[in-house]
């Protein structure tokens, strides 16, 4: 029997990994699952509108959802501290659904989500200690990211799958955007299917905070997700109704309308261009970088970045920063957007340097 280095003891102490074996097994989605379970009942999981701080971490987290004007809130957020029980690691996402089932879609991929991810990185991570060379001690960054960006890719193809054989969800004409976060130490991974945004808020070199953007937002005009719809005989065009909003629709019929690109669902259109594929990036974290802010796209779409790192650095305590900026976008759409219904807005603001708070 082998086990991981001490980079990745708490993890090696669920999992027993045997070389030459294939991991990545119903085993080890069960540990996975477990350990889901602990952290849960260890209050190291926030599943609803709070704040995460544990003792020693360097991370703390606001989080909060506001139900738009369109029927039941969508939107489903997580925050998991001490992720596979590593005390440097923290997974965090926000899940925005559409169609009549949305609610239910987003709140699938968010419980299969993290545990998956964590079986797949298990299993990437098993593998590639099967080199002799491969040292997990002093793994070079690249050579992390790319484990990770397998995982996440490995865990998006699963999760898809099972959403679409899961006969308790009506996932046809329904899905879920999903932008997650894993912080390891000074670096961060983050992934993204659909149109929600991550911002990281950076202090400047003449000390004013700025905004760095460290997603795309997955519209279908955007020309390389346009060329995919199109060559799978998927349409791209506005409403009259709608100009400037792009939905992806079928080829032969105004159905569904996606204004997303990419998502997990919707498999009347996922054979017309639509993909479950994230994007996945990766950053290391310096003491210039304050906080990143995961949002869906009802805050982008009346919140600018440098409005909403503004909003979030303005204030006082922390543990209000998500709800003050889910509040100050549900202010500016009755501004901006009159006699348009406000959609769900949800909101992760996730700080890297955890201060004392002055809760009130």
């Amino acid at each position: 029997m082998s086990q991981f280095s001490s980079m990745f003891n708490g993890l090696a102490r669920s999992f027993s990994i045997r070389r030459g074996k294939n991991p990545g097994n119903g085993d080890g989605r069960e540990a996975a699952e477990a350990m889901a379970k602990d952290a849960k009942k260890n209050d190291l999981i926030l599943r609803s509108s709070g704040f995460v701080n544990i003792d020693g971490s360097n991370n703390f987290a606001s989080v909060f959802s506001k139900r738009g004007r369109k029927g039941v809130n969508q939107d489903s957020t997580i925050v998991w501290e001490e992720f596979g029980c590593q005390a440097d690691m923290l997974f965090c996402g926000i899940f925005d659904g559409h169609g009549p089932w949305g609610h239910f879609v987003a709140k699938k991929v968010r419980e299969s989500m993290p545990s998956s991810l964590l079986c797949n990185w298990q299993a990437t991570l098993a593998q590639a200690s099967l080199d002799p060379d491969f040292d997990l001690e002093s793994a070079k960054k690249h050579h992390r990211f790319h484990i990770w960006k397998h995982s996440y890719q490995q865990t998006c193809a699963i999760v898809d799958r099972e959403l679409e054989h899961c006969r308790k969800i009506d996932s046809l004409y329904s899905g879920t955007t999903a932008l997650t976060i894993v912080r390891q130490g000074d670096l961060i991974y983050v992934a993204n299917i659909g149109d929600s945004r991550a911002v990281l808020a950076t202090t400047s070199d003449d000390g004013n905070l700025v905004p760095i953007q460290l997603t795309v937002d997955f519209k279908p005009n955007l020309p390389q997700e346009a060329e995919r719809i199109t060559q799978c005989k998927g349409r791209v065009f506005c409403l009259h109704d709608e100009p400037g909003v792009h939905r992806v629709w079928l080829p032969d019929e105004e159905s569904p309308g996606l204004a997303m690109s990419r998502a997990f669902g919707d498999y009347c259109i996922k054979d017309y261009g639509l993909i479950s594929v994230p994007e996945v990036t990766q950053r290391h974290i310096t003491s210039r970088d304050q906080f990143v802010v995961l949002a869906t796209d009802g805050v982008w779409d009346v919140i600018s970045n440098e409005e909403a790192i503004r909003i979030v650095s303005s204030t006082p305590d922390k543990a209000k920063a998500a709800k003050h900026l889910v509040e100050s976008a549900a202010r500016a759409w009755k501004k901006k957007r009159k006699g348009i219904a406000m959609d769900d807005i949800s909101a992760i603001c996730l700080f890297f340097h955890s201060t004392p708070l002055s809760i009130t």
